[in-house]
């Protein structure tokens, strides 16, 4: 089979297109040029660089397999880096991660892939995807927790499941260092990235403040009766949860408890008032490609590393839905993803909305 395998220049994305050419499948790789890569044009961090498509390169002539370099600068920036400022500016924590692989990598690869008559699309990323009797794909936890990926993927639909393959879904990250060093692959010890690849100081706010001027407006931190604590420099250098930076003190640590972009109000308060039982989340995406006809009972994900809570979660009309957890969590972030579990097995997830 011809599969298109999206080559990052990292150890991950490496090995699934080895162990696919290994196998015997007449692999093709393609690289993702996501921003201006010449001399005065914006560089961001330390993946998706002139030296990963390098990277990429190189391995791809380490494997025998053709490699392709395709722009995709107009649909990131629109599709990921837009979104990514306006979340923040409308106090929301955004998840870039999320965006970039449901709404750009896959949708774009798989246009591409059918182009070069290729009925698949692999990824380095930790999960699974596995078919039911009744013959609907099934989104599954990569077996290495620490690693596992599921969470970022659940906005994939039945037909991109049907396109995806995971090689190290069923794979250890350790046992993916060992098979790059034994096939002397360029890339074998090569550091994992981290960081959002367009902000890799970690200074949101800065970059924020920089596309979206404009927005950036300055505001009151209040209590949670409303008095006025101290003044900020706009909602985008908040998220709820944060501790640090707030620039006031107290006789007990504060946290951001919410953010009101329209007054440009940051609430704080003390630990025990980030707990919430409920949330709703919008633009809900069911992995059966249908919504459940009543209530049903999961885990919930609230963040990529939360550890799923027990919750009953209600379909709303209007593609949203109402989750009401067993235990208050903390920090229950609006912007963030919610991702539904049943054991390993992803049931659909959307966008805390509050």
């Amino acid at each position: 089979m011809r599969i298109v395998a999206a080559m990052s220049g990292g150890v991950d994305s490496s090995v699934a297109a080895a162990l696919l050419a290994e196998e015997g499948h007449d692999v093709v790789g393609l690289s993702m040029q996501l921003y201006d890569q010449r001399e005065g044009g914006q560089q961001f961090g330390s993946c998706c660089t002139l030296d990963d498509l390098h990277d990429a390169r190189r391995v791809a002539a380490r494997l025998g397999i053709p490699h392709y370099i395709v722009n995709f600068e107009r649909q990131f920036d629109q599709q990921v880096v837009s979104r990514f400022v306006g979340e923040y500016t409308a106090a929301r924590t955004p998840i870039p991660c999320v965006r970039c692989n449901s709404d750009l990598k896959f949708t774009a690869l798989l246009e591409r892939a059918h182009g070069l008559d290729a009925p698949a699309v692999a990824t380095g990323h930790y999960a699974r995807v596995e078919r039911s009797a009744d013959g609907t794909y099934l989104l599954k936890r990569g077996v290495d927790a620490a690693k596992d990926q599921s969470y970022f993927l659940f906005g994939l639909t039945q037909a991109q499941l049907a396109c995806a393959r995971f090689p190290l879904g069923a794979r250890r990250k350790p046992e993916v260092r060992a098979y790059a060093e034994a096939r002397s692959l360029p890339v074998a010890r090569k550091p994992d990235s981290h960081e959002i690849c367009f902000v890799p100081d970690g200074d949101y706010a800065a970059f924020v403040a920089r596309r979206a001027p404009d927005a950036v407006r300055p505001g009151r931190i209040v209590d949670g009766a409303g008095r006025t604590l101290g003044r900020h420099a706009g909602v985008h250098r908040f998220t709820v949860g944060q501790r640090r930076g707030l620039g006031i003190s107290g006789p007990a640590p504060l946290y951001v408890t919410e953010l009101d972009a329209a007054s440009g109000r940051v609430t704080v308060g003390p630990r025990a008032a980030l707990e919430r039982s409920t949330l709703r989340a919008g633009a809900v995406n069911w992995i059966a490609g249908r919504a459940p006809s009543g209530p049903l009972r999961a885990a919930a994900q609230i963040r990529h590393r939360h550890a799923a809570a027990p919750a009953r979660v209600s379909v709303l009309e209007d593609g949203a839905a109402h989750v009401e957890f067993e235990e208050a969590q903390p920090a229950i972030t609006p912007g963030q993803a919610v991702v539904f579990y049943d054991g390993a097995t992803v049931l659909g997830g959307g966008w805390i909305e509050k």
